[in-house]
């Protein structure tokens, strides 16, 4: 994930603890909806906790958690009881807490009497606001001490903070409660076999005032607006049935969280992106929104198309040493009210990725095959040229061909590729790597980028430009597989250190290689056999690295856990080459392990060996709902599908091999250029409906971009 770096990672948030998220806030609290201090919870909005403590208390005592369960991405229902003063097991109280995250929170507190006598009840809430940025709460240093005032104003508490020239606040709206400066406080009786109910609602604000926006809704059959949204989002996506109930299921809560995950462009509203995942980067990321929306491009491409918009306009201007910003270059991650002391460059956006400018270039070339939004696509080449300068003078400081990256101020992240927690580059033994870092990945990721540039220039006439960048994508190809094949161990490096020293350690990079067809055809089979082998292959997955390596560790983050979106990309490497019942083998595993999670795929788990644990070990601080590991089961579908589309060419490609236990798939609404269509598998056939005029369905395996560009090769 960017941005995480495993030496300053937040600390468990408890046992059963329910993430919430809509857009960029979410709530993280106790497995009976109380937010605790001492814990990473919380209610955040942009990057801001606007609730550190919310404990109800009823009788003095807190609530005994039954059950929490996950309505939509953002609402949840909590079950508790009251625990009986008379030391006796089973209470007669059951209280519900529904809630609802948005700007802030709503929720709705049920208070039910299974008993037969009357009860005495008193409610106690306890409310605290920190206005803590969100990487003091992740590292666990709050730093800064606001200025506090608290205020009744009729039905609500006002809570205001100041620091320094910045003023924030929450309004807490309570109605029927009796509220001072400290607390909330309900005194009610239950009739036997009754009930009692009560609102409440937490909305933040910036200045000197505020007012709270309601967010209960009227009355049981009016939406709120996150349904609405949420109805929207579903109204314009594909409808997909699957005969596999489990695998239906996991596609189904992919759709949900994805929708969750959305966010807008604040300065262009009408733009959508991906954030990157809850709960500690529900911002723009550079490489986890490239990833996320180039894999949900089935879904909905104007993820992608509103991505690209978006980085291209905070794409690279100047040389600046501590945010690592570079002419050209595609930033890291954005950061929304974030004091400079702690985000990273010190700067609301930092650009310390080396991966997210050639992934740019790549999906910028997938969005043009798609033909979405082409009329706009011309006003974008300049940022894509621009992107591709970067790659070779900035990314290639050295000029051996190859992307490196060594962090230019002491405060960045020391590793800047996907595995970017400080020791997630090593060799074989274990000894960390040192930089300039040259990795495998992205040598792939660019090869894509020259080739993919090298297409969108032949199809516009400039065969001049066309040529040059094939001949870039075949030089690269020569020397990657010159510097970086390992032939004594059969494998790729996964990497080159700041020596030049091939660093030897069996890693899952190499597998994303294959998605990009750098790998030459006879090494391919190799990389294979690495990936599956006892090693790798976990049973859930491909680890990160291999058991037999010296910094393995199942528990660790980059170092021998299981990452699905890094399964996906492999998985459609490896049938890119030829191997399918390999990927067949990783996809079935993914899904299996959803199953243990609800039919959510988490960022990652660790590496166990499924013969040691027969379901997968939870990874304790891992996101969870989050972008790539929601377009995973997205991404597996498709790629088993055989489904390609490139307008430029006037074709669909369906070259299905689901394995038989997924049954038959019938898609309906499916975005393809400006229309939708309905594909339906059997039995590894395929037939679909709606097709654009234009637009011819070949059954069978798309022509790469490598054939394609070819043909530019013929053509002068």
């Amino acid at each position: 994930m960017a941005g995480w770096n495993a030496d300053t990672a937040a600390g468990p948030s408890g046992p059963g603890s329910v993430t919430l998220v809509e857009g960029r806030s979410f709530c993280i609290s106790a497995a009976n909806g109380d937010i605790q201090p001492k814990l990473p919870h919380g209610v955040f909005v942009e990057d801001t906790r606007i609730l550190s403590c919310w404990h109800v208390l009823i009788n003095g005592a807190s609530l005994e958690p039954l059950g929490a369960k996950t309505q939509e991405p953002y609402r949840a229902l909590f079950i508790g009881r009251v625990p009986r003063p008379d030391g006796y097991a089973d209470s007669p109280l059951i209280v519900e807490r529904l809630r609802e995250v948005g700007a802030g929170i709503m929720e709705r507190i049920i208070v039910r009497n299974y008993s037969p006598f009357s009860a005495e009840c008193v409610l106690t809430l306890h409310v605290e606001a920190d206005f803590a940025d969100l990487f003091e709460v992740k590292e666990a240093r709050i730093q800064r001490r606001w200025e506090e005032s608290r205020e009744v104003a009729g039905k609500s508490l006002i809570i205001r903070a100041a620091w320094q020239d910045v003023q924030k606040g929450v309004v807490v709206a309570a109605d029927g409660a009796d509220i001072t400066s400290e607390e909330l406080v309900y005194a009610f009786s239950i009739p036997p076999h009754g009930q009692w109910s009560t609102a409440l609602s937490v909305t933040a604000f910036s200045g000197g005032t505020g007012s709270a926006a309601c967010f209960i809704r009227a009355d049981e059959g009016e939406l709120s607006p996150r349904d609405r949204r949420r109805q929207e989002w579903v109204s314009k996506i594909p409808e997909l049935r699957i005969s596999n109930p489990s695998i239906e299921r996991t596609l189904r809560r992919s759709y949900d969280d994805l929708g969750a995950l959305r966010i807008q462009d604040p300065d262009h509203p009408n733009r959508i992106v991906v954030a990157a995942g809850a709960p500690w980067f529900m911002t723009l990321f550079g490489r986890d929104s490239l990833w996320a929306s180039l894999m949900a491009l089935p879904v909905d491409p104007s993820l992608a198309f509103g991505t690209i918009q978006t980085l291209a306009d905070r794409q690279g201007q100047v040389t600046d040493g501590m945010s690592e910003e570079e002419p050209g270059k595609i930033l890291h991650e954005v950061r929304f009210g974030v004091s400079s002391g702690l985000a990273l460059g010190g700067k609301p956006t930092y650009f310390g990725s080396v991966d997210a400018t050639p992934l740019f270039v790549a999906l910028f070339g997938e969005v043009c095959r798609w033909g979405f939004a082409s009329e706009a696509i011309a006003g974008l080449l300049p940022h894509v040229d621009r992107a591709l300068d970067w790659i070779r003078q900035y990314g290639d400081k050295d000029g051996d061909g190859f992307v490196e990256y060594s962090r230019l101020n002491a405060h960045g992240l020391i590793n800047q590729g996907w595995k970017d927690s400080w020791d997630g580059i090593n060799f074989a033994d274990g000894t960390i790597a040192q930089p300039p870092i040259a990795l495998c990945e992205v040598q792939a990721y660019v090869y894509g980028a020259y080739l993919g540039r090298s297409w969108i220039a032949h199809q516009a006439g400039d065969l001049d430009l066309a040529a040059e960048y094939r001949e870039l994508g075949a030089r690269l190809k020569k020397q990657f597989n010159e510097r970086f094949w390992l032939p004594h161990r059969g494998y790729y490096a996964i990497a080159l250190d700041g020596d030049k020293r091939p660093v030897d350690a069996c890693a899952s990079n190499m597998g994303q290689c294959l998605m990009f067809g750098i790998v030459d055809n006879d090494k391919a089979a190799l990389v294979a056999d690495q990936l599956m082998s006892p090693e790798m292959f976990s049973g859930w997955g491909v680890r990160t690295l291999a058991s037999n390596m010296g910094a393995y560790n199942p528990a660790s983050y980059h170092n021998g856990s299981v990452w699905p979106h890094d399964n996906a990309i492999i998985a459609t490497g490896l049938l890119r080459y030829g191997f399918i019942e390999q990927a067949q083998r990783i996809a079935t595993a993914l899904f299996e392990a959803a199953e243990y999670s609800g039919g959510r795929l988490p960022e990652l788990f660790c590496g166990f060996g499924r013969d040691q644990f027969d379901e997968p070990v939870p990874y304790p601080t891992a996101c969870s709902p989050q972008a790539w590991a929601a377009t995973t089961p997205i991404q597996l579908v498709k790629s088993l599908m055989g489904y390609h589309v490139d307008v430029l060419q006037g074709g669909v490609w369906l070259d299905p091999v689901l394995p038989r236990s997924y049954g038959e798939l019938h898609l309906t609404n499916a975005p393809l250029a400006n229309g939708r269509i309905t594909i339906d598998i059997s039995d590894s056939t395929a037939a679909v409906q709606g097709l654009p005029e234009g637009i011819i369905l070949h059954r069978g395996t798309r022509p790469r971009v490598t054939d394609l560009v070819e043909k530019v090769k013929g053509q002068r």
